[in-house]
């Protein structure tokens, strides 16, 4: 047996996230992080699975889920993740990704459908540009395709407990208007961070909690908008390459945040 050693970027929460109408499948736009990822080696031997980090797999879910891809559980797994899990990172979904790979199993929809069986709800963290998916995360399948979003860069981290997602939690508010209007905004940074602005202040409105402090530390800092995790714990602002002012990364942990990170995504590239 060849050792196999996959790497799987996560996410920083969701551009957009709700209802595509009040009764809609819950949709979104993920936020690519390259900074956030799982880790998986595969390596000689009976079964097994390490996981030095974070635990988001047993090892008889692991073994299910290699099985539900055809594949034999043998081998020795180490499973990595730079993430904690329930910050809304897509730690779950990255590493099931990751062991998947690591096994030998590279068709996006065969990962997809065995995420979905043993999540509930699944990230699109198996495509090569998960930003450009309108996604429907409890039925794993792409509503729509998008343009890229635009070049960005996110200063962030987590603030408050950390928050597994539900696949049985449906109370999202309705972003269908955000969801037609997106495709346009991607062409400009500032329309683009406006609407997961109002995406993430809809859901903070509905499930709090009401003292979060994100949208206010976006007017400190001067960035175009700012984005969350709809169910986990990842908070971020959103400026233009380049622009993250000095004092933002204190502000950050002068008002809780963990973690603090900062990337670029977005882009064609």
């Amino acid at each position: 047996m060849t050792a196999r050693k996959i790497a799987v970027a996560g996410h920083f929460g969701e551009l957009l996230q709700g209802r595509l109408g009040s009764d809609g499948p819950v949709a979104l736009v993920t936020l690519p992080c390259p900074t956030l990822r799982a880790g998986a080696c595969r390596l000689p031997g009976p079964f097994a699975l390490h996981q030095p980090g974070p635990h988001v797999l047993t090892r008889s879910g692991a073994a299910r889920f290699l099985r539900s891809l055809g594949q034999d559980p043998s081998g020795r797994f180490v499973l990595r993740l730079d993430m904690p899990a329930g910050g809304g990172a897509g730690a779950s979904t990255a590493a099931r990704v990751a062991l998947a790979r690591a096994a030998g199993c590279g068709d996006a929809a065969d990962i997809v459908r065995a995420c979905l069986t043993s999540e509930g709800a699944v990230d699109p963290l198996m495509f090569p540009a998960p930003g450009r998916l309108l996604w429907a995360s409890r039925e794993g399948i792409v509503l729509r395709r998008l343009p890229a979003p635009p070049r960005m860069e996110v200063l962030g981290g987590f603030l408050g407990p950390m928050r597994r997602t539900d696949p049985a939690d449906l109370r999202f508010p309705d972003i269908a208007d955000l969801a037609a209007a997106w495709p346009v905004a991607c062409a400009r940074l500032a329309a683009a961070a406006a609407l997961a602005s109002a995406s993430a202040r809809r859901t903070l409105a509905l499930r709090g909690p009401e003292a979060d402090p994100t949208e206010a530390l976006a007017r400190e800092t001067g960035a175009l908008g700012f984005v969350i995790a709809h169910t986990g714990a990842a908070r971020g602002l959103i400026f233009a390459p380049g622009t993250v002012p000095e004092m933002a990364p204190s502000a950050l942990r002068e008002a809780g945040f963990r973690h603090i990170l900062r990337f670029r995504t977005g882009g064609e590239g």
